[in-house]
């Protein structure tokens, strides 16, 4: 029998960085990485601000916001505050038949900002799982609308939904990292990407492919999810708001449920509030996440309106069928709260367009580069497309040793900065990227 009263955790803060690092390859499986081939690793002991503290002393201006959540830098005062005063009540509780105050008026917050009419928020652990439930609302809808047999989505070509099963089905089955999984995924219809980029007019032929699927596929599609105007994971590319405009007239007349996958782009990261304001057109299904508490913990909003919910519980169940244990942690409630306050408080519109301009003029040297195929930015997002995928175990280093943290994958060397970076640390960021890629 193991003696488990022989065991005793090693306190933190107190094992050097080469330690604590051969520690972690012994025991820890990281995101997308192999436990037979070691990767690039540094240990962090503390963040703050924009900056990543190393445990051997260098410090890094974080150019990701940890992916694409900590909008309001590290270890903010208010956000901290905010969760100690929940601390002092209650961390978790469950939510089956219980209710309390961070839930709600999170809730109540993100129905008052959200594209359109929605009136109900369902809370979740994480953006895949939010995506889980659109999808399920979707199914649920059509078969409690007398339509069973529409049991199908359409997702878009280059799209990237999560790593769950029901969101890598919707993944693009090619580069949507998730081929391995063929076999026991969903069949969904795909449509190629939109090659109209953001600010032209969709083409007459991909709207026409478009209709196209829909006439052939009509019988079973339950919905279409999307990233609107903004692919991320899947590629960083930014497309026309007249497709999803041709997109929404083309499920209203099919009887389609159009899902708006806003994990990465909402809570002004595009610019907006949210991508669905810049393309004027209004899902029936919002999934947000990331964001949603600065960075702090795992949370997630799955939003409909008040008709689709109500023929969701109108059928055999009664009730949408999905419940996961730490819904609406009145923790990162509290928290997603306090961020949201921080955010809409702020003058967040103007602050992106200041990190807009300060990104176009950072990364306009590298367009130059022969390296390079495309440079974008759009919002606080950034984008360096090159003609070859970069070598990770490679330039990884570079860029701590250029005093930035940026985690490029594929073709694609981007930032997504945190709001709170001023205009020195940004040029410094792009300053870096721009150097790091001319000696790729």
């Amino acid at each position: 029998m193991r003696d488990y009263a022989a065991f005793r955790p090693i306190m933190t803060g107190t094992t050097p960085p080469a330690s604590l690092i051969s520690r972690d390859r012994a025991a820890v499986w990281h995101p997308y990485a192999s436990v037979t081939e070691a990767a690039p690793l540094f240990s962090v002991d503390s963040a703050d601000g924009v900056y990543l503290n190393l445990s051997d002393g260098r410090r890094l201006i974080d150019g990701m916001s940890s992916w694409w959540a900590a909008i309001h830098g590290y270890n903010h005062p208010l956000l901290n505050a905010a969760a100690q005063a929940q601390l002092g009540k209650m961390s978790h509780v469950m939510f089956g038949g219980l209710t309390h105050e961070p839930a709600v008026q999170l809730c109540e917050t993100l129905l008052a900002i959200a594209p359109g009419q929605m009136d109900k928020v369902f809370l979740s652990d994480s953006g895949s799982v939010a995506v889980e439930v659109a999808i399920k609302m979707a199914l649920q809808f059509q078969a409690n609308n007398g339509q069973p047999g529409r049991s199908k989505l359409m997702a878009l070509r280059g799209g990237y939904h999560g790593d769950t099963f029901a969101a890598m089905s919707v993944c693009d089955p090619v580069t949507g990292m998730h081929h391995l999984f063929k076999q026991v995924l969903a069949p969904q219809i795909f449509a190629d990407r939109p090659a109209a980029r953001f600010g032209e007019a969709a083409t007459a032929g991909e709207l026409a492919a478009l209709d196209s699927l829909f006439e052939t596929h009509q019988h079973e599609l339950a919905a279409v999810i999307v990233e609107p105007l903004i692919q991320g994971a899947g590629g960083m590319w930014f497309y026309s708001a007249a497709y999803l405009s041709h997109l929404r007239a083309l499920c209203d007349s099919h009887g389609v449920l159009l899902i708006f996958d806003e994990i990465a782009t909402a809570f002004g990261r595009c610019g907006d509030l949210f991508a669905a304001n810049i393309a004027a057109v209004t899902p029936d299904i919002l999934c947000v996440g990331k964001a949603l508490t600065g960075g702090y913990l795992s949370l997630a909003a799955t939003i409909t309106s008040k008709p689709v919910a109500e023929v969701i519980c109108g059928g055999e169940a009664g009730a949408l069928m999905h419940g996961p244990t730490f819904m609406a942690n009145p923790l990162a409630c509290a928290i997603a709260n306090a961020s949201l306050e921080l955010l809409l408080n702020s003058d967040w519109r103007s602050n992106i367009g200041r990190l807009e301009r300060g990104l176009r003029a950072g990364l306009a040297p590298a367009a130059q580069l022969p390296q390079v195929a495309d440079v974008r930015v759009m919002g606080a997002i950034g984008v360096i497309e090159l003609h070859e995928p970069v070598n990770m175990a490679e330039i990884q280093p570079q860029f701590v040793e250029r005093g930035v943290w940026v985690r490029p994958f594929g073709k694609l060397v981007y930032s997504m900065p945190p709001y709170i970076m001023n205009d020195s640390e940004l040029s410094a960021l792009c300053a870096a990227i721009v150097d790091t890629v001319t000696g790729t």
